[in-house]
């Protein structure tokens, strides 16, 4: 890399977290999640005057969350498609701009922290047209049961009205559950997908075409880069996993799994446009991952593994029920701590890094301490960089850990059965054949060699 690259690589790293020091900076003084009163993202409280405290917790909350537009700092953002459907009112299309960073109503639809959020119970003449927010209030309400919510509500024209968040198909169990209107916009996460999406289709296209072109010679170009993936992926994961056998109907599966997860995590590493998004740091789409992953296993599972699964042979037949629970329970605890795992690292690694950015306010006390800020910046600075470092590598080991595992589920489920007696034992056949340590590692797959 030349002198004027890293320059120039320098630069923007040092403008990325200027630039994400003061997005924070901006939300965190909107109040994001805080007491009673609460402003939204550019309006000051419905009940108070002023600016107001920092908020680490809310802007780290926001910042792991998804939204409706990406944003640079103030009132910059990158506006994205919006594509909304309210029962009984059909669809609202546009893009999120047109909301002014939660300053216009439009069919009924506010900008709320980035998310969009319609009236709940106001009059028939809000849900048309524009109509100019003056301010939006956060209030946190506490059940009877013990359990508090976050209710925020709109002012239009002097009157107060609550605001209903898109509906949710978790049956409540998550917070959410069916509203007044369904979201089908395109967020930053669904951006990023499709992007990471679209970008694997052309490099591997791009690397298919080169085969194509270079066969029978040596590889070159993107073609040479590229080949050690595939064979590491191969050789590490594939083969080992599921099998010689097997494995070729499984490795463009578990190829796209690895790649697709590395590219949403690097994406995710990046402060800014086109970057910014925390797209395995989301539950939904660990979870949807996870059970891809689970139906290509099962789908596939031959009877051996399904016959081992719900009525296991060679154990008393008092003791199979109790197998069969426990083997069906594992069917679902699989994925779950597949898409746990992927959830909740990637989730705390941005965690950590916004909040050593956060001392930068915490130190400054809101811009009244100089001292204190330029001290925090130092920290806050060589903290992060180590931790993105940190991040990176783990970017690279998550994808590989939700690749083998996905590889090891799916090989279980295709193993061809061993010759077993009704006592569960290794035939004396096989142990003869494998000698003293073949009766110990039958059923193992090895790598081709």
């Amino acid at each position: 890399m030349t002198l004027r690259a890293r320059f120039l690589l320098l630069c923007l790293c040092c403008w990325s977290f200027v630039a994400f020091g003061q997005e924070l900076n901006d939300r965190g003084m909107a109040g994001d999640h805080g007491a009673e009163g609460d402003a939204t993202e550019v309006h000051m409280s419905c009940d108070s005057h002023g600016e107001e405290e920092y908020d680490p917790a809310g802007v780290i909350l926001h910042h792991i969350s998804d939204a409706n537009e990406f944003h640079f700092f103030g009132d910059l953002t990158i506006p994205l498609p919006v594509i909304l459907y309210a029962p009984g009112h059909g669809f609202t299309t546009g893009l999120s701009s047109m909301f002014d960073h939660g300053h216009e109503a439009v069919d009924g639809y506010i900008m709320n922290h980035g998310r969009i959020n319609r009236l709940a119970e106001a009059p028939a003449a809000l849900m048309e047209g524009e109509h100019y927010v003056e301010c939006i209030k956060h209030e946190i309400v506490t059940a009877d049961d013990g359990k508090s919510s976050d209710i925020y509500s709109a002012r239009i024209d002097g009157e107060q009205y609550i605001l209903d968040a898109p509906s949710v198909g978790d049956g409540g169990l998550l917070g959410g559950g069916i509203t007044s209107f369904y979201d089908f916009s395109i967020t930053k996460n669904v951006f990023t997908m499709l992007l990471a999406a679209l970008l694997l289709i052309l490099l591997w296209g791009a690397v298919a075409a080169k085969y194509k072109k270079n066969e029978g010679r040596a590889p070159s170009g993107i073609q040479s880069l590229m080949e050690p993936f595939f064979v590491f992926l191969r050789d590490e994961i594939t083969i080992p996993m599921i099998g010689e056998k097997h494995y070729e109907r499984f490795q463009p599966f578990i190829m796209t799994v690895f790649f697709f997860v590395l590219f949403c995590n690097l994406f995710g590493l990046f402060p800014i446009f086109p970057g910014s998004s925390n797209v395995t740091g989301n539950i939904a789409v660990t979870m949807t991952l996870a059970v891809i992953a689970a139906v290509v296993a099962y789908v596939h599972g031959n009877a051996h593994f399904w016959k081992h699964t719900l009525w296991m042979p060679g154990v008393p037949t008092a003791v199979k029920p109790l197998l069969t629970v426990v083997e069906v329970l594992g069917l679902v605890i699989k994925p779950f701590s597949l898409m746990v795992r992927l959830f909740a690292n990637i989730t705390a690694g941005h965690i950590i890094i916004l909040s050593l950015i956060s001392l930068i306010f915490i130190f400054g006390q809101n811009g009244e301490n100089y001292l204190g800020a330029g001290a925090g910046a130092v920290v806050s600075i060589a903290f992060t960089m180590f931790m993105n470092c940190i991040e990176l590598l783990v970017a690279f080991v998550q994808a590989f850990i939700f690749a083998i595992l996905s590889a090891s589920y799916i090989g279980a489920a295709v193993e061809d059965a061993h010759h077993h007696d009704e006592a569960g034992h290794h035939g004396e056949e096989k142990v003869a054949e494998g000698g003293a340590m073949g009766g110990a590692v039958v059923g193992m797959h090895t790598p081709a060699t």
